[in-house]
């Protein structure tokens, strides 16, 4: 006779995680998807496009060579060499190759960072909309996440009066995120200007610049981040980036992170006694993609902008929602409060978007997810004809 299995104790710290909102509507989109219906998705944070040729051929050759080995924790002197290169010629940043450390994605970057970094009771500021993991990294790392909200007035800005009066003793961390997931605004050199002339009286504050939509960028000024901006902040800033978005290469899984050469060698600690290095073929293909024809992303970048203009103008169109033109990424972020608000049996926008996927068959993922509820991300990482049915249904469902 089978015996009951026991109970299991799980820890305290993956018990502060709560599960992301996210989860309800994947789950319900792959249910209805199981029984045949017509699921667009616009809910996916990935590029529609494949991986340009010329990286693809790099890592077959790599395989060819023999390149299947370990490699060095922090990645291979070639790759981290050629981070170092692309700073400095896209950002006019100078690291040495002790300074970079190739991580699994960025997500593992900012993991690493708040392992090595944070105690337990420090303070993180992190603006909203957020990126969904940054809090639960936090958590993780035995950090308190401190959210500093900002709406479609506000141009889902912080402002540095806001940014100063969140800052206390206890303030170890501050993440900026431009352009935005999933807000797709970002932050202008001004901006980035009047936000670090708050950091720099606080030189024991580590600025996380996540920069992983850089490429994603249509606004008339260029993309610029904070170290860029304020080299006074050099010393206490981690610049953070990777391949996923800029070269369609999401599931290569390669992100990194240049810093103060103490610290990533703290995150390199981390990461060895974690994943170790990331995988060897990966490495090659983000060396070709880094050093190799860069003609890829311009192609990929104006199918995003003519999906923004068309996804912008369409919600607007809509009555009841509201979106702001953004600047990049492939995102928009639209207040739907009031369809929330006169759609019967709908409470908050998690149960705007089980009824969305319900009674027009499309995917959206909710505000609360990234700290904001009432909103809702459109994902245009998928192709315009898909774009134009959703609207459609849209359109239908709310008329």
């Amino acid at each position: 006779m089978a015996t009951q299995a026991p109970e299991i104790k799980l820890s305290n710290r993956v018990q502060a995680i709560k599960p992301s909102a996210t989860l309800v509507i994947t789950a319900k989109a792959k249910a209805l998807r199981a029984e045949g219906k017509a699921i667009i998705g616009l809910g996916a944070g990935e590029p529609d496009f494949d991986t340009p040729e010329h990286i693809k051929k790099a890592a077959i050759k790599a395989i060819n060579d023999g390149q299947t080995k370990y490699t060095a924790v922090a990645g291979t002197p070639e790759l981290r060499q050629a981070v170092c290169d692309k700073f400095k010629r896209d950002n006019s940043l100078s690291y040495a190759p002790e300074q970079v450390l190739v991580s699994s994605g960025g997500k593992q970057s900012f993991y690493n960072l708040c392992q090595a970094y944070l105690n337990d009771g420090d303070e993180v500021i992190i603006p909203a909309p957020y990126w969904v993991s940054y809090p639960d990294m936090v958590i993780l790392g035995g950090g308190k996440p401190v959210i500093l909200n900002t709406g479609i007035d506000d141009g889902f800005k912080i402002s540095p009066e806001q940014l100063r009066a969140a800052i206390t003793d206890k303030t170890r961390l501050m993440v900026i995120n431009t352009p935005s997931n999933p807000t797709g605004v970002a932050y202008t050199r001004d901006d980035l200007k009047a936000i670090g002339d708050v950091l720099k009286d606080y030189p024991d504050i580590i600025i996380a610049s996540d920069d992983m939509y850089e490429h994603i960028v249509w606004s008339e000024e260029p993309f610029c981040t904070i170290a860029e901006v304020c080299p006074e902040l050099y010393n206490q800033t981690v610049t953070m980036n990777g391949v996923s978005k800029a070269y369609s290469m999401t599931g290569w899984r390669i992100g990194y992170a240049a810093g103060p050469a103490s610290l990533i060698a703290a995150m390199t600690k981390i990461q060895s006694q974690s994943t170790s290095n990331p995988s060897s073929i990966s490495q090659a293909a983000t060396l070709e993609a880094l050093n190799g024809d860069q003609s890829c992303i311009q192609t990929m970048l104006q199918a995003f902008r003519e999906r923004h203009d068309y996804v912008v103008d369409a919600i607007n169109n809509i009555p009841g929602m509201q979106a702001l033109p953004s600047q990049g990424a492939f995102y928009t972020f639209a207040n739907m409060q009031a369809l929330i608000d006169q759609t019967e049996g709908v409470n908050d926008d998690v149960e705007l978007a089980e009824y969305i996927l319900s009674q027009a068959e499309v995917a959206l993922v909710p505000g609360s997810a990234f700290g904001a509820p009432g909103y809702m991300r459109f994902s245009f990482a998928t192709s315009m004809d898909n774009l134009q049915e959703a609207i459609e249904r849209l359109k239908k469902l709310f008329a």
